[in-house]
């Protein structure tokens, strides 16, 4: 009896060893596996909201500075084929938190309350804001202060866009502010009347502005910049809080693609200019997000 009990004991211990050993596998795998995944299957799944010349789809394809760079840069991670989801501006974070997406790029502001919720990688541009108004300017707004101090002035903004909390940190009140899915329905806000200028980063309306061929609308020249924190804005893409391991990859292979000129080219052929939208060395993404920028 006594060595029934004994081999019965022996037993036991030996598959609770063994289903401890295998949880500890898994645990593994669970916390550093998502670079590994992506390697495996060469595939990497990318969010991207419609914002050219950052992000956009055109004739089917997926287009723009942010998306060239993330190609670059999984290229030389050995991912070389992108699953390209399109999502509005405010869901991008969201759908990243809920698993749908590995990273998002669209020239994503980087900023502290985005970085509670993601992982930025290193920026990868820098820009500023601007003004569309009705043709001709009839409100002659130059800057956000213009809309504060007409308390009758309206402006439309793209849901999730950091444009809203710029407008309300100079001033205008949140009754003058309106919100719409994506920057075309700013556009036709303006145009039938039911809001008087749109904001946006500059180069993204500007160009936005072109191709809509709008002939009631005017882009605002010698726009006013907001004296507020996160102007300019510093655009990354951005992983899940636990993938940090793929963040810390993403970021080692952007560097070396800053660092021999590659970024600087990819930025020049969507519109961007090296002098005017590259990042500087010493300007992190910790810096940011710890708002000592």
């Amino acid at each position: 009896m006594r060595k029934i009990l004994l081999t019965c004991l022996f037993g036991l211990l030996f598959v609770l060893a063994a289903c401890g050993s295998n949880e500890g596998d898994t645990n593994d795998e669970a916390s550093g596996g998502k670079l590994d995944e992506l390697k495996d299957s060469g595939k990497v799944t990318i969010g991207f909201a419609n914002e050219k010349p950052y992000a956009y789809e055109e004739d089917g394809e997926l287009k723009g500075a942010a998306v060239d760079i993330a190609k670059a840069v999984f290229k030389e991670l050995g991912i070389e084929e992108m699953d390209s989801k399109l999502a509005d501006f405010g869901q991008l974070i969201p759908g990243l938190k809920a698993g749908q997406f590995d990273v998002i790029t669209a020239g994503m502001a980087i900023n502290p309350d985005r970085c509670e919720n993601a992982a930025f990688g290193e920026p990868e541009m820098m820009y500023g804001e601007g003004l569309i108004v009705q043709k001709g300017n009839p409100l002659n707004l130059k800057s956000y202060k213009d809309i504060a101090d007409n308390p009758d002035v309206t402006v439309s903004v793209m849901s999730g866009a950091t444009e809203n909390a710029f407008l309300k940190s100079e001033g205008v009140s949140e009754e003058q502010i309106t919100n719409a899915e994506d920057i075309p329905a700013t556009f036709s806000a303006v145009e039938s009347g039911r809001a008087d200028a749109t904001t946006g980063t500059e180069m993204t309306i500007k160009m936005a502005l072109e191709s809509a061929n709008s002939d009631q609308l005017e882009f605002v020249e010698g726009f006013e910049q907001p004296d507020v924190e996160g102007v300019p804005s510093y655009g990354a893409a951005a992983f899940h809080l636990d993938n940090t391991e793929l963040r810390d990859a993403y970021n080692e292979k952007l560097a070396e693609l800053k660092a021999d000129g590659t970024v600087a080219e990819l930025l020049e052929a969507n519109g961007f200019s090296e002098e005017n939208n590259m990042v500087s060395d010493d300007i992190t993404t910790e810096k940011i997000c710890n708002g000592e920028m």
